[in-house]
């Protein structure tokens, strides 16, 4: 008689999920696979309104979610404020921002708008929830969001390039000490996803056409492109996924 493996469960009830950024975008895509799976999802973001609104409409579908008004760049306060919202078994590090321009232009007000909350949150935000995973022996997954640009070089990207390749290192070093925990550590990596963020950028015809032609797929990133490999990550499904980076770029870095 064969004895079949048994598939692993893409569901997180009685888990509890962080997400960052989670009122638009890639977090509020995130938050909604998270929440729709069982998990009980903190949104969080600066803008109060965006996040409880979001929490409100997961809460109308009968899903578990409330909203947690928080600026991931007052360092000062990232520890207190998420030691008394968690502990939770997932993190989603997607706060984040770009300002692409020519290298010779970008200020040192430019470089540090992007590098304060591509790493410096990201970094605190994760110590956080990794303290209070360690605190109450939780097993759980963190995953930031990188970004293809943080696998290759990409003119008028310097400064975000160079955030996204050190979240990148970021990740590989946080799976190596954590691991022993239980605790997985990986990035996702979008290509250009049409959000409220990017569509000024992609508006100019010149610019898509640019981008189009470097993804392989030949169209251009929706934010539900996002959600099965957040779910993948956070789930048992990708119990032995750690220290990776998973590509949802079209093929942009194929070659």
């Amino acid at each position: 008689m064969t004895i079949l493996p048994t598939t692993p469960s893409f569901r997180l009830d009685g888990r509890r999920a962080l997400v960052t950024g989670g009122g638009r975008g890639i977090g509020l895509a995130a938050a909604t696979v998270l929440a729709e799976a069982g998990a009980h999802v903190v949104l969080a973001a600066r803008s109060a309104a965006e996040i409880e609104a979001a929490a409100l409409a997961m809460r109308e579908r009968g899903w578990s979610a409330e909203a947690l008004q928080f600026d991931a760049l007052d360092t000062a306060r990232i520890d207190p404020v998420l030691d008394a919202a968690g502990p939770f078994h997932i993190l989603v590090n997607n706060a984040g921002t770009n300002r692409p321009k020519p290298m010779t232009q970008v200020s040192v007000e430019d470089f540090d708008a992007v590098v304060d909350l591509n790493v410096r949150a990201a970094f605190f935000v994760a110590r956080a929830v990794v303290r209070g995973m360690l605190a109450a022996r939780l097993k759980g997954s963190i995953i930031n969001v990188s970004s293809q640009m943080g696998h290759v070089g990409g003119a008028g990207r310097t400064v975000y390039c160079a955030s996204k390749f050190a979240i990148e290192g970021l990740t590989k070093a946080m799976a190596v000490e954590h691991g022993p925990a239980g605790i997985r550590v990986n990035t996702i990596c979008p290509t250009f996803i049409v959000t409220e963020m990017t569509r000024p950028y992609l508006s100019d015809a010149a610019a898509q056409a640019s981008v189009l032609s470097k993804i392989k797929l030949g169209r251009l990133g929706e934010i539900e492109d996002v959600m099965g490999p957040v779910l993948f990550l956070a789930s048992d499904a990708s119990a032995l996924v750690t220290g990776s980076a998973l590509m949802v770029d079209g093929g942009w870095t194929a070659d």
